[in-house]
């Protein structure tokens, strides 16, 4: 998965969170249990998205330090 689909996989995750959460909080049991496997799909999701964007930055990283060829002398 790209770090922009990690993105968009964690903000639909947060805010069908969100919706269930209201709903446990006024007592809904079934909204309780999607929270408690929402929070651990979320986890997954923080831990794809943390090795994601690491690899993105050092990409980043090889491709500002990336040492230029030496030149041949003729």
């Amino acid at each position: 998965m790209a770090l922009k689909d990690t993105v968009i996989a964690m903000r639909k995750e947060l805010e069908d969170l969100c919706k269930d959460l209201e709903k446990a909080n006024a007592g809904n049991k079934s909204a309780a249990q999607r929270v408690r496997t929402g929070t651990i799909e979320l986890a997954k999701l923080s831990k794809m998205y943390r090795k994601e964007s690491v690899l993105a930055e050092r990409k980043e990283i090889k491709k500002i330090v990336k040492p230029e060829a030496p030149k041949k002398k003729r």
